[in-house]
């Protein structure tokens, strides 16, 4: 898996669910960088996911689950979330 690619089609597929152009980001980046983004010719900073979104209403960690499961499947996101918390309980918590 190539995350840059998988993170573009997660993308893309989010911008288009909420009904958005690549233009409703101009305030994040340029057109031709979203545009790249979603190709995976592009790859985000952790500020640039961020930043990306923000206009979605979405938390950055949703377009990353996304991103790590094969085309954008939100089925499998859910599962990787799932492992993530599971991971998450078995760290040391700070009271401890």
């Amino acid at each position: 898996m190539l995350v840059k690619t998988e993170f573009g089609q997660a993308f893309r597929k989010l911008r288009l669910l909420r009904g958005m152009t690549q233009e409703d980001f101009s305030l994040v980046s340029s057109r031709t960088y979203i545009s790249l983004l979603e190709r995976g010719l592009k790859n985000p900073t952790v500020d640039k996911v961020a930043q990306i979104a923000n206009p979605l209403a979405l938390h950055p960690l949703t377009i990353l689950a996304i991103a790590y499961t094969e085309d954008a499947d939100f089925e499998r996101a859910l599962l990787l979330l799932d492992k993530v918390r599971k991971e998450l309980e078995m760290l040391p918590s700070k009271n401890n």
